[in-house]
């Protein structure tokens, strides 16, 4: 007889109770393997969690050859040091991927941007999760020629027949903004767009370009140099921006501290948010809730991308017939006050005109 405080390992047949399937349904769900609908693998993966069930996927994974070891690498830019983990997006999508791998039985080794060739080429890992592929992109080219199962965070910039990539909808989000700030009363959006080797930047053009020929809207836009100081570059952007005559009356970011150089250019042009300017960013960072003002934000939500870059690999390493090798990740928009011009304010009734 078991004591009551002895903690037992969950079975399969309990997560498979648990979540109304069979047993095969399960170890297909864990897996990636066979065909289950989105909802019913996400159902088992729920169950799994509840009951603190870990599949046993090192173990088999082990024994065809493999490691049980995914690896997270970011891509580098020469010689100069990113601090990935300290840019809210990397850290989150960093966290998400990790508790993925480990919900899944595998081991998730984040890899340093600053890791040699040889090491690449090198280190034991079944398969690979490549953060930020860029044009020129040495990182990817060596796990390329290593011949890894690979699945990209971020559209590749120069693609290749069956490449797998995790990505945010873009177009989607982008919209979700836009509407937002003209159903506020904007009427010249702006947009601070950096220069850049990777998709992002492009993706975030087409969809605002789309948008603003939908709705026959001005297209204003500044790029700057995202490297190596773009704190400076990007104020010298917004700068240009908000000295056209007639000025913009929002001001759209899509980086981490776009916010922040966007309200101190707004601040020396005597500018007041948000009831002279609109303004908002696509960033993760929390400290725009307690901004003055506080800034709204899009969410390109990287700890679900961080999970579904996982949920790919291993499919991908698995083989799972007639999986999608492309997913798009969609984002989410929190309003907040830099945005919310007084209902009072007559510039605002004026531009609603």
């Amino acid at each position: 007889m078991t004591s009551p405080g002895v903690w037992r390992r969950p079975t399969l047949e309990a997560v498979a109770a648990r979540a109304g399937v069979s047993t095969a349904t399960v170890s297909n769900a864990l897996n990636g393997t066979g065909r289950l609908s989105e909802a019913t693998r996400q159902r088992v993966l729920a169950a799994a969690g509840e009951l603190g069930y870990a599949p046993s996927s090192t173990a088999r994974a082990v024994a065809r050859g493999g490691t049980g070891v995914l690896g997270l690498t970011m891509t580098t830019y020469g010689d100069l040091a990113v601090p990935y983990t300290e840019i809210p997006y990397y850290a989150q999508l960093t966290l998400g991927a990790m508790a993925e791998a480990h919900r899944r039985g595998y081991m998730l080794q984040v890899m340093p941007s600053s890791i040699s060739p040889w090491m690449w080429l090198n280190t034991p890992m079944d398969g690979v999760i490549h953060v930020g592929p860029r044009a020129d992109d040495p990182v990817r080219t060596l796990l390329r020629e290593r011949g890894l199962p690979m699945v990209c965070e971020g559209r590749p910039p120069q693609p290749h027949r069956g490449d797998a990539w995790v990505d945010t909808d873009h177009e989607t989000g982008l919209a979700l903004l836009l509407d937002h700030l003209a159903q506020s009363g904007a009427r010249r959006i702006a947009l601070s767009l950096p220069r850049h080797d990777d998709a992002y930047p492009a993706l975030i053009a087409d969809a605002y370009r789309s948008w603003c020929r939908d709705r026959r809207a001005p297209v204003l836009v500044e790029e700057y140099a995202s490297m190596p100081d773009y704190f400076t570059t990007e104020q010298d952007a917004v700068r240009r921006l908000l000295d056209r005559v007639p000025r913009p009356d929002a001001v759209i970011g899509v980086y981490s501290d776009s916010g922040h150089n966007i309200l101190a250019v707004a601040r020396r042009h005597g500018l007041r948010v948000p009831r002279d300017l609109l303004v908002a960013c696509v960033s993760e960072d929390p400290d725009y809730a307690s901004t003055t003002p506080p800034v709204t934000t899009l969410s390109l939500r990287p700890d679900r991308m961080g999970e579904e870059a996982v949920d790919l690999l291993i499919a991908v390493l698995n083989a799972r017939g007639g999986t999608d090798r492309r997913r798009l990740v969609q984002p989410v928009l929190t309003p907040r006050r830099s945005t919310r011009r007084p209902a009072a304010d007559p510039g605002a009734r004026a531009q609603a005109r």
